[in-house]
């Protein structure tokens, strides 16, 4: 068999079939893709490949994917902490991205992100900002993949007026990437507080019309559910439900506070859930129930949020944060496993972009975006299950190399084609100005 790429592991967890560790097995890649997983004593019998990386005591995962990150915001990182959501956000964050938003600033942002990302085995991102056009120009500079959310409010920011403006910008960034290999275009209403019916009708039209995603933040805090039911004498939920947005195109970002109907809802319309645990911890908006998502059969991704509410893109420390909170709010040990959780990592996450059928598993056919995790430091000494080790045990600084559609993006840890240097510098520059705006 001829490949372009031959990956040797100690292990491989492709993810699919679940909880399935494969020892001393060999990923072969031809033309981007995943074209076998064998046993490398079997490859190097019948694979001839141009390049092969022998990786003896490392394990094999699925690139990870990030469901909710507004990405730009690292360079918010630590600006206004410990605070409730809204406090944080009416009178910390809205005020300093008024004075310094701009297309510069989201280029910037979005390319210190990819850098962390890359860096900690995200190879996917569901990003959601002003000024998507120029974090896809960061994103394809970085050669990772993203879901570029369109922003829609009903006020005017520096990106747009209204929510008529924000849409026809949209649009156009929906035909612009149509068809790029890493990038799509998603629909990203920021929250039903901050959205009308009217536009939540449109972009549920244009959605069908178009075949994109919705992302929206949806139930993030009591308080957001108290005052729309007082208001309106309807939750939120029930008010997208009515208006159509609960569907399987949908990723419901945060969902903290859930009736039992809404979480049979969720897994009956399909509903991709984006849970942000250290986010919401941080914020202390809540906790997703998870557990209770998942014995419905709801599907369960996971995201870091922006670094300014988290304060880091620790997709990796998110997953295990994720697991042990589950297990803390159902009172079940068992709540969400190492295989569920890195499956939430993974697979779940690649279905918040609709990105599944192409990548989140280690199958033939799918794209070959893969992290490799070393083991050979002695706090991941002895190894009694992979798996375990990697959501439990092991941190972003274990990964050592990462592929995009078979394309080295991180070796040895490092990050290729990247200055970090001049991020960091351009880090301290914006911090310089948030400092002079910010309340």
């Amino acid at each position: 068999m001829q490949a372009d790429l031959q990956i040797d592991a100690r292990w491989i967890i492709p993810v699919v079939p679940s909880g399935v560790v494969l020892d001393d097995h060999s990923l072969i890649v031809r033309g981007g893709r995943i074209v076998a997983v064998m046993p490398t004593s079997q490859a190097n019998q019948s694979v001839d490949a141009t390049q092969r990386r022998s990786l003896s005591n490392h394990a094999l995962v699925p690139g990870l994917v990030n469901a909710h990150c507004h990405a730009a915001m690292t360079l918010l990182r630590g600006i206004a902490d410990d605070l409730p959501l809204m406090t944080w956000l009416n009178d910390h964050i809205w005020p300093v991205e008024g004075a310094l938003v701009s297309a510069q600033m989201v280029h910037d942002g979005a390319s210190l992100a990819a850098y962390e990302m890359l860096a900690g085995g995200i190879t996917a991102v569901n990003d959601q900002y002003f000024f998507p056009e120029s974090s896809a120009k960061a994103y394809r500079d970085a050669g990772m993949r993203a879901s570029l959310g369109i922003p829609i409010v009903e006020f005017s920011t520096p990106y747009a007026r209204d929510a008529d403006d924000y849409l026809r910008r949209g649009l156009a960034l929906a035909d612009e990437v149509k068809g790029d290999s890493l990038l799509v275009a998603s629909f990203a209403p920021h929250a039903p507080y901050t959205v009308s019916d009217e536009s939540f009708k449109k972009i549920r039209t244009y959605s069908d019309q178009l075949n994109v995603r919705i992302q929206c933040h949806i139930h993030e805090t009591a308080f957001e559910v108290e005052d729309a039911r007082s208001r309106t004498g309807e939750r939120p939920f029930s008010r997208l439900k009515r208006l159509g947005l609960i569907g399987p195109d949908l990723t419901a970002v945060h969902m903290t506070q859930l009736t039992p109907a809404e979480i049979e809802d969720v897994a009956r319309f399909g509903v991709v859930v984006a849970h942000c645990p250290e986010s919401n911890l941080k914020l202390a908006s809540g906790s997703c129930p998870v557990a209770a998502l998942l014995k419905a059969g709801a599907k369960v991704a996971i995201g870091t949020d922006g670094a300014a509410s988290n304060n880091d893109l620790d997709l990796l420390g998110e997953t295990k944060t994720a697991a042990l909170l589950a297990k803390a709010v159902a009172m079940d040990a068992a709540a969400l496993s190492a295989a569920e959780a890195l499956e939430a990592a993974t697979l779940s996450g690649a279905r918040s972009l609709g990105m599944d059928e192409t990548i989140g598993s280690l199958e033939v056919g799918k794209w070959a975006d893969v992290c490799a995790i070393d083991f050979s430091g002695l706090h991941l000494a002895p190894v009694f299950n992979p798996i375990s080790h990697i959501v439990y045990a092991a941190s972003r600084r274990d990964i050592s190399d990462v592929w995009v559609a078979g394309r080295e993006r991180v070796r040895a840890g490092v990050v290729l084609g990247a200055d970090p240097e001049r991020l960091r510098a351009l880090a301290n520059e914006w911090a310089l100005k948030a400092r002079a705006v910010r309340p």
